[in-house]
């Protein structure tokens, strides 16, 4: 990916700003009266988790994971590994998992199955992206920002080799 340039913006700044809103607003009132634990995919999801917080109005609990399928390579491996676990307490709670894109979909399964035998009350998952073209799994996001194509997908959070993450909006790479 050496000869790669940014394509076109396909999801603006002002965009992700307008379905944050529209997602803390449906996450609020779906989990009213009840508490919350924001769980964020690092590092990815950091951008899309403080924009979607500020816009649920509940009393919240954050916590962060590192956790992946694909170490170095552009496919997964299969085998999920957690570099950095959450340090809450999760029994008992409603966990939602706030995700920068849902590809595979191999890291998102095993994450909730792994909140679940943690004795979490309730495990959904609100992704910025949705990739479902490269799905090999079951799970779909409970809360969608946004589906894109099969596109090497940059910006807002999202990198390629660290590079790209503070882009203010979302783009592809293409050669």
């Amino acid at each position: 990916m050496a000869d790669m340039t940014i394509g076109t913006i396909l999801f603006t700044e002002e965009q992700i700003q307008k379905r944050a809103e529209e997602l803390g607003a449906q996450i609020t009132k779906d989990y009213q009266g009840e508490e919350l634990v924001l769980i964020g995919t690092l590092k990815g999801a950091i951008l899309w988790m403080a924009d979607l917080m500020k816009r649920i109005d509940l009393d919240t609990e954050i916590d962060f994971i590192v956790a992946s399928s694909y170490g170095k390579n552009t496919t997964t491996s299969g085998i999920v590994k957690i570099s950095k676990d959450v340090e809450l307490d999760l029994e008992g709670k409603h966990v939602l998992i706030v995700e920068d894109i849902v590809d595979s979909g191999v890291t998102l399964k095993r994450l909730t199955e792994y909140f679940a035998e943690r004795k979490a009350k309730s495990v959904k998952v609100c992704s910025l992206l949705d990739k479902p073209s490269r799905r090999i799994t079951d799970i779909k996001p409970d809360y969608l920002g946004f589906e894109v194509e099969d596109l090497f997908i940059i910006g807002y959070g999202l990198d390629f080799d660290q590079k790209y993450r503070n882009l203010p909006y979302i783009s592809y790479l293409e050669s």
